[in-house]
């Protein structure tokens, strides 16, 4: 069990997906199922990753990489416990493992209506390259952004 006070990041094990479908249910209206998590834990090219903070699981991000890209499949943090960098935290450990990975980019999609998230993306380096219109549940677009990792 971790018990470090301090959030920090380590490997997502099966053991933290009760906690990570609880984020991810109170984080959005079509959440992803358990299966998913657990293929990410499974995969070859995948690296899921959880925040812990006092033994508890706050935030989690799925990273796949693939030869010379990226990309974030899904990343979330606790509702009680954003605006505290906790997705920052996530996303650097993510960069660090996709450039250890051979990645130069890295991509991701962002609901048109999260304006935190693509804030907080921009900030990281992210640049807007594209949009999939209707890509969510046919109705919401998706904003396609890319950060070099080189």
């Amino acid at each position: 069990m971790d018990t470090q006070l301090s959030p920090h990041v380590r490997p997502m094990i099966e053991g933290d997906l009760d906690a990570v479908m609880a984020i991810e249910v109170a984080s959005y209206a079509h959440s992803w199922k358990a299966e998913h998590f657990f293929h990410e834990i499974a995969g070859s090219c995948s690296w899921p990753f959880v925040a812990v903070e006092d033994g508890h699981v706050i935030g989690y991000v799925c990273l796949m990489s693939l030869f010379e890209e990226a990309q974030i499949l899904n990343v979330a943090v606790q509702p009680g416990h954003r605006g505290r960098g906790i997705a920052r935290l996530l996303l650097e450990q993510a960069f660090r493992v996709a450039r250890e990975k051979g990645a130069e980019t890295m991509a991701l999609e962002v609901r048109a209506s999260n304006a935190a998230a693509i804030s907080l993306y921009e900030k990281l380096g992210f640049i807007r390259v594209g949009i999939r219109r209707g890509y969510y549940e046919s109705v919401e677009d998706a904003v396609l952004m890319e950060k070099p990792l080189l």
